[in-house]
């Protein structure tokens, strides 16, 4: 009977001492809940003197002889001791070693992609992109009127993060298949151009270097391509609900869209990445 307790406490003290390596959290409220008592018994002290005090050397004269008495069982039964120790900690030690080479929830960078059919095509044959449209369709009247800074902005698909290109090949297909041919109006921006983007005001764009998925690769400005011309414009009923298609069919591909913003920027499309933003 003994035996059993004394394998139970250690089982009991190995388990919540692991617990306490493995939960910071946990351990922090366990030494804010330590100090409480300390402070705790100290007032106690102060309050009950020296009759207090007396007791309490008691109590600690008598923990004292348990603890003698529990060391020497220890010492008595030092393999089982031993065995029970390592059968308990060493479970522990590896779920600890697992869990840092897998990244917490909620951190991971990859976006989930709830349709299955959909996260079956991601991970399939990537696709390539389509043919560079010729530059002229970008300096039309109706461009430089509207977007007069894509005349210069890049459009080189191997500047942009892979995954994320994956995510815009297969939007540009489905696109197509609802009858809306997409182009690539800009994907990779440096930071000398977003900030040059930036001193034009906010009706171009608020972000400031290295403030913009474009930076890091993981953006897009698309819009569509039609009868041989780019069409951006928001009063056209076709675009428009091409935009709403191009929002609901991003979305589901795990990416953000611009069309839900406060500045509204409805050929807009990002994958977003924890701790991205703001490194150089």
């Amino acid at each position: 009977m003994e035996l059993f307790l004394g394998l139970s406490a250690l089982m009991l003290v190995a388990v919540l001492g692991g617990s306490l390596m493995c939960f910071p959290g946990l351990r922090d409220a366990a030494v804010r809940g330590v100090q409480r008592r300390v402070e705790s018994v100290g007032g106690m002290q102060r309050r009950i003197g020296n009759r207090g005090r007396d007791a309490l050397v008691l109590v600690g004269a008598g923990g004292g002889s348990a603890a003698v008495r529990a060391w020497r069982w220890v010492r008595s039964n030092r393999l089982v001791v031993g065995l029970s120790l390592a059968a308990v900690i060493l479970p522990v030690v590896a779920a600890v070693l697992l869990s840092m080479t897998r990244p917490m929830a909620g951190f991971e960078e990859r976006a989930e992609v709830r349709d299955p059919v959909l996260a079956a095509l991601l991970d399939g044959e990537h696709l390539v992109p389509p043919p560079a449209l010729p530059p002229e369709v970008f300096v039309t009247a109706e461009l430089q009127s509207e977007r007069p800074e894509i005349a210069t902005a890049s459009r080189d698909w191997t500047l942009l993060d892979g995954e994320f290109r994956q995510r815009i090949l297969v939007l540009f297909q489905q696109m197509s298949e609802r009858g809306y041919e997409l182009a690539l109006l800009e994907g990779y921006r440096s930071p000398e151009r977003q900030a040059e983007l930036a001193a034009m005001g906010p009706n171009v764009t608020r972000a400031g270097a290295f403030q913009s998925y474009h930076q890091f690769g993981l953006a897009a400005d698309l819009a569509f391509f039609r009868n041989g011309k780019i069409v951006i414009s928001e009063r056209d009923p076709w675009a428009m609900e091409g935009y709403r298609l191009l929002g609901e069919r991003a979305e589901a591909l795990g990416l953000t869209w611009g069309g839900r913003w406060k500045l509204m920027d409805f050929g807009h499309v990002e994958l977003r990445r924890a701790g991205v933003l703001g490194r150089k």
